[in-house]
């Protein structure tokens, strides 16, 4: 079977289970509106609708799988309750259960964010913009510090020390640290993943089946 129709098989198993689900709950339960029998996802600043027929983006075009497979999950695994408020900022591996992606979070998200970027502060700093970021305060000094909604109740902190002399650019990523009820570990790694690509740029609208290495 061709990797196009394995991600289509998984694809539709999944909007087999969120047409399961009861959308009105998990609208209210994450703060999200409805738009016909879909539900709509601010994902790194864009909408998307999700519905038992599809993930569409705003132009209607089905995203990346790992894209659809993050939106999905996030109806799936959305809580019963409201979690307690997240007190502190985490590192990927910290989380439990975390460890068969850490290498592949750090290898397709932190390190090509500061490869691609390195000498070119201002030019990330655009970029972060472009998909919602905004500056904010870090746990410890660095070059650049923003704030990324990659979803509603799943923000990012990038955090990015540009390169000097002595060392490389370097990029690290933190999650709040109730990140782990709202996703999985592999979804959680798997937005890292998305951040770095569309750092670079968004894919073109339609474009289905770009390298996703965690899905």
């Amino acid at each position: 079977m061709s990797r196009a129709a394995v991600f289509d098989e998984i694809y539709a198993n999944y909007l087999a289970e969120v047409a399961a689900l009861d959308l009105d709950r998990i609208a209210a339960r994450l703060r999200l509106d409805r738009d016909g029998d879909a539900v709509v996802v601010p994902f790194y600043g864009s909408p998307f609708r999700v519905s038992g027929a599809g993930v569409a983006d705003g132009q209607g075009f089905r995203p990346s799988h790992a894209v659809s497979v993050i939106l999905c999950q996030y109806f799936l695994l959305c809580p019963a309750e409201d979690p307690p408020r997240s007190t502190e900022w985490v590192r990927y591996r910290t989380f439990k259960d975390a460890l068969p992606f850490a290498a592949g979070f750090r290898n397709t998200a932190e390190q090509p964010i500061g490869k691609t970027f390195a000498g070119r502060l201002e030019a990330l700093r655009a970029a972060a913009v472009r998909l919602g970021g905004t500056p904010t305060e870090a746990p410890f000094a660095c070059d650049l510090a923003l704030r990324l909604p990659a979803l509603p109740t799943v923000p990012l902190l990038m955090m990015f020390d540009d390169q000097d002399e002595e060392f490389p650019a370097q990029c690290t990523l933190l999650f709040e640290d109730r990140a782990a009820v709202f996703l999985d570990m592999e979804c959680l790694a798997m937005l890292g993943m998305v951040l770095a690509s569309w750092l670079k740029g968004k894919p073109t609208p339609g474009e289905e089946y770009p390298p996703d290495d965690f899905a």
